[in-house]
């Protein structure tokens, strides 16, 4: 799958009464590379995500996918060759699954066995069973939704995957093997993704690299492999924060590739 990068340079966000949420911040994120945007809630992670889709318009600064400055692009077709997953999939719910995952497609005009055959395959590749293209969202378990969700943003090849909490609302077991699913399909179809995430332990498993937001402004920046033994204050305070899962019913589900 073709993919480009994305690069933040000076971006800052500020609310029309005056509050900023964002100061100054310059990220690269390389083509390919998983990277987690952590923090706690209110710390600028969402907000710094949606300006990649043009869901906001940074006051200052400029965001880039690839060559293309966010701001210049056509918002429609930024947003096709953007995947973007949030929490409650945001899926229609008076459409079939198969025409929920097809639906970049059918606007981007694809003809009708195209568009089958392309959601055949992606609820193939999350590892859904094959009748559930003929299925409504409401007669799936969360965690199957879930799945739906991120095949739909997946059926585009999109070069870019924005992922908002994704398994925030799913019980402890089945997050955990979304998680094993995502990480696994991640490296296979290799495209740059980014995952806001206040959990220190899914940004560990899911990245490659860990991007610290605290009050706007980038605390931290490191490999995953060098979180948990950073000098960063900021990063060391998250880590001590966060309560050691061990061999929690959790833990041991993400690693027994269990569908959810």
């Amino acid at each position: 799958m073709a993919t480009r990068g994305v690069e933040f340079a000076n971006v800052s966000f500020t609310l029309p009464g005056g509050r900023q949420l964002l100061h100054d911040i310059s990220l690269s994120v390389p083509p390919g590379a998983t990277t987690a945007l952590l923090g706690r809630s209110g710390s600028g992670k969402t907000t710094l995500l949606r300006t990649v889709n043009a869901l906001l318009r940074p006051t200052s600064g400029r965001v880039l996918v690839g060559e293309d400055d966010v701001a210049a692009a056509d918002p429609i077709a930024l947003r096709r060759g953007i995947g973007y997953v949030i929490q409650e999939t945001g899926l229609f719910p008076h459409m079939t699954v198969g025409r929920n995952v097809g639906m970049a497609l059918e606007l981007a005009g694809r003809s009708k066995t195209e568009i089958a055959e392309r959601a055949t395959e992606m609820l193939r590749l999350v590892d859904l069973p094959e009748d559930a293209g003929q299925r409504y969202p409401w007669q799936m378990s969360g965690g199957q939704r879930q799945r739906v969700g991120l095949a739909r943003a997946l059926a585009n090849s999109p070069d870019v995957l924005l992922m908002d909490e994704p398994f925030g609302a799913l019980d402890p077991l089945t997050r955990a093997e979304m998680q094993t699913m995502l990480r696994d399909l991640l490296q296979k179809v290799g495209t740059t993704t980014l995952i806001v995430t206040h959990d220190l332990e899914e940004a560990l498993f899911l990245a490659d690299r860990i991007v610290l937001i605290d009050s706007g402004v980038i605390a931290a920046d490191l490999k995953a492999e060098d979180v948990r033994d950073s000098s960063n204050p900021a990063m060391q305070a998250y880590v001590a924060a966060t309560h050691p899962r061990g061999n929690s019913a959790a833990t041991s589900a993400r690693h027994s590739g269990g569908a959810a």
